[in-house]
């Protein structure tokens, strides 16, 4: 198994302001990879790093070496347009972020803009992805109505099947189901447990109990660096610093 995605001594500016020192991390092809630390901690400036999404960010910078699938994505060839990498890679943000027209026309979206797809296919294809994130069987006599009235754990599964479109080989989310109830995120953790071997997630969470459930694996951020990666039951079980120690006991206290 080779890494989808390689981070070697990466760091990050908001103008004068250095975010991120120093990150090095491999991420294994299609597996489950949460960042955790702090609010501030620079593991969401990671994250949108992973698709450019911070370009549009005046002031953002990076240096470093960032590859997808073998490819320096600050290091694209001349003529290459960004849109290229966003389609292989989905983004699933903390609020859903439906489209005010139907499911079904949330769901073309990404393919129109991409390709010239007959009204049969695209709806073969939608129905196929609302299967996938657990939706169909929920929403198949709606598909024409407005999906602003589906609720907040609908709307996000209606976000990730529609990430989906396009066949993406990786999964960025950041907190995707803080804004959850409980039932709603345990279908969401569900849902990326079934995608597990068949593409590469990568996942921000405050949640340590959500990333012992669903990450193989699990980086935690401070202060802008990463002080601990690797196997996250050993992470959690067994962490090497009194930094990782006490940031893992302090928050499972907090959440029993």
């Amino acid at each position: 198994m080779g890494n989808a995605i390689y981070l070697r001594d990466v760091a990050c500016w908001y103008g004068a302001n250095k975010v991120l020192h120093d990150v090095n991390l491999e991420i294994p092809e299609n597996c489950t990879y949460a960042f955790i630390g702090p609010s501030g901690c620079g593991k969401t400036t990671m994250l949108r790093s992973l698709n450019r999404l911070n370009d549009l960010i005046a002031g953002f910078r990076l240096e470093g070496t960032a590859e997808i699938g073998g490819e320096d994505i600050y290091a694209l060839p001349a003529g290459q347009p960004v849109e290229l990498l966003r389609r292989r890679i989905g983004m699933i943000f903390q609020q859903p972020n439906p489209l005010p027209t139907s499911i079904l026309k949330n769901m073309y979206l990404p393919v129109n803009e991409h390709y010239r797809v007959s009204e049969n296919e695209l709806r073969e294809l939608a129905e196929e992805k609302l299967k996938a994130a657990g939706l169909y069987d929920e929403v198949k006599d709606r598909l024409t109505n407005t999906a602003l009235a589906l609720s907040g754990g609908q709307q996000q599964r209606l976000c990730i099947a529609r990430s989906l479109m396009l066949d993406p080989s990786i999964l960025l989310m950041d907190e995707p189901c803080s804004a959850l109830d409980p039932i709603a995120t345990m279908k969401i953790e569900d849902l990326l447990t079934d995608f597990k071997g068949s593409r590469t997630i990568v996942i921000v969470t405050h949640n340590m109990e959500q990333a012992r459930r669903i990450a193989d694996y699990t980086a935690f951020f401070y202060e802008g660096r990463i002080v601990e990666a690797g196997p996250t039951l050993e992470l959690f079980s067994h962490p090497k610093t009194e930094l990782l120690d006490r940031y893992v006991r302090r928050r499972f206290d907090k959440s029993h």
